[in-house]
């Protein structure tokens, strides 16, 4: 039973933290869009792998890396924005690809890795988990076996709410398909802007200390 319970906080904390629509969900929709559901899928399990990795930091203790990440936490915000921006500007100047001109294989690598990309950039993850588990009484008592099902039940939970995202806008996708390259714009703005509201918060968070 109290195995079963870790498995489902890490469910809850999956889903609670996955839905926000961010950077990586503009990507996963705009995917989708283009290429199908299993694109947008593919996307946001690049997020879930770097939600994955913030959570057992959380759950094992690994302060070494925390610590790390705390410590070149402006460094890693600078990158990880920068890499929004840059997707942002490809976006909007590019047109979208079609099926046939991605090598199926490096296309998805690439769009798990870029959404990994986004999510490893963020040390704010590790912060907002922290306060998860405090929130779930789970900062005692972690065994190794506890903290592999709340992993495991967080990668269950993003899942989950990746592939709803992914049907979501999979049902639109016919109907964009004459817009492709206005809607292509689009979310390359809101990429550019994501980045550049990081980049903002960090320039008055440093002006205010």
């Amino acid at each position: 039973m109290e195995l079963a319970l870790f498995l489902l906080k890490g469910i809850l904390i999956g889903l609670l933290f996955g839905v926000p629509v961010g950077a990586v969900g503009t990507m996963a929709i705009q995917r989708t869009l283009e290429h199908g559901i299993k694109a947008g899928l593919i996307t946001g399990l690049g997020s879930s792998a770097a939600d994955c990795i913030y959570v057992s930091i959380g759950a094992f203790g690994l302060t070494l890396v925390s610590d790390f990440l705390l410590k070149y936490q402006t460094a890693i915000t600078v990158i990880g924005g920068g890499f929004i921006i840059a997707m942002g500007i490809c976006s909007f100047a590019g047109k979208p690809h079609k099926k046939s001109e991605l090598k199926k294989e490096s296309a998805e690598m690439a769009m798990f890795l870029s959404a990994f990309v986004v999510g490893i950039t963020n040390p704010a993850a590790i912060l907002t988990f922290l306060f998860a588990f405090s929130y779930f009484n789970l900062t005692e008592g972690m065994t190794v076996l506890n903290g592999a099902l709340l992993v495991l039940g967080v990668l269950a939970g993003t899942f989950v709410w990746w592939l709803l995202l992914s049907f979501a806008a999979g049902r639109f996708r016919e109907k964009a398909g004459r817009h492709q390259t206005a809607l292509s714009r689009i979310f390359g703005c809101l990429l550019f802007i994501f980045g550049m509201v990081i980049w903002i918060r960090l320039l008055f968070g440093e002006v205010r200390t």
